[in-house]
């Protein structure tokens, strides 16, 4: 029979057929399947990408507060060790830098030996030095004292380590420095006074800036040098920063602090 409806007389064009409940179903599935697919990668994003924020909240944010904390117990301790600071000069400080007092380096990582003042980075800027380049304690302590290289006021390279933007930011801002500043370094023996001269960047395979005359391996040393590395950019790890300060003189402690930082150190 002809499935064609005619009306007045003129035929008609075929009724397209209605589809089949199997093929509507075959249809609304293979549609679901597809917005679920991109509902479910949708939500993988946005939860990789919370998970990314809460990284870097973590890495820039919380482990500054967790270093920090940290660094001020290891300072407490150090101080309490050195005993209270001469806040008068008991004896006058040598008016030329002379050979200053030694300390032996410390027998094992993890060891904080020293304080460091740096006045251009704040004026209640002091960080531990403590002996050791590992993550145990870079991330945690502060900045780390290579092992082999010369402890502070000795004849050599006395080379210091620090995180930039992370655990505690301890050289973040190491580009301000400009020639003429002052670094200082206070052990038990008293207060070792550098003074910043230059900086380079380098990539991170040039051990040679630890040498005892940086960038030339094997020539005896003559000076006194402070060398700070640090990362580069601010926010990468591509390059090494590295800072150069020269000694100048030093005090021993119970001449008391250099004036510069006398507020700070017995103020603790």
């Amino acid at each position: 029979m002809d499935s064609t409806v005619r009306q007045g007389g003129d035929a008609q064009s075929p009724l397209p057929q209605p589809r089949s409940g199997k093929q509507l179903t075959a249809g609304a599935r293979k549609r679901g399947k597809g917005a679920f697919a991109v509902q479910v990668a949708g939500e993988l994003l946005i939860t990789l990408g919370l998970i990314m924020v809460l990284f870097v909240v973590w890495e820039l944010w919380w482990t500054n507060l967790e270093a920090d904390r940290k660094q001020e117990a290891a300072m407490e301790e150090l101080f309490a060790g050195f005993g209270p600071v001469q806040e008068a000069p008991g004896e006058p400080a040598p008016a030329s830098p002379g050979d200053p007092a030694s300390l032996p380096a410390p027998e094992s990582e993890g060891t904080t030996f020293a304080a460091i003042y740096i006045p251009r980075f704040g004026a209640e800027h002091a960080r531990p030095v403590t002996e050791g380049v590992g993550r145990e304690v870079l991330d945690s302590l502060g900045l780390g004292h290579y092992p082999e290289t010369a402890m502070p006021g000795e004849v050599g390279n006395f080379a210091l380590a620090g995180h930039r933007q992370t655990h505690g930011q301890v050289l973040d801002a190491v580009d301000t420095l400009v020639p003429g500043d002052r670094i200082y370094v206070q052990t038990s023996q008293g207060f070792y006074t550098y003074v910043y001269r230059n900086s380079q960047i380098v990539l991170p395979d040039r051990v040679d800036v630890l040498a005892p005359v940086p960038a030339q391996p094997g020539v005896v040393p003559e000076e006194r040098i402070l060398t700070l590395t640090t990362c580069n950019p601010r926010f990468g790890s591509e390059e090494r920063f590295i800072s150069y300060a020269v000694f100048e003189s030093w005090q021993p402690a119970s001449a008391g602090p250099p004036e510069a930082i006398a507020a700070l150190v017995t103020g603790r």
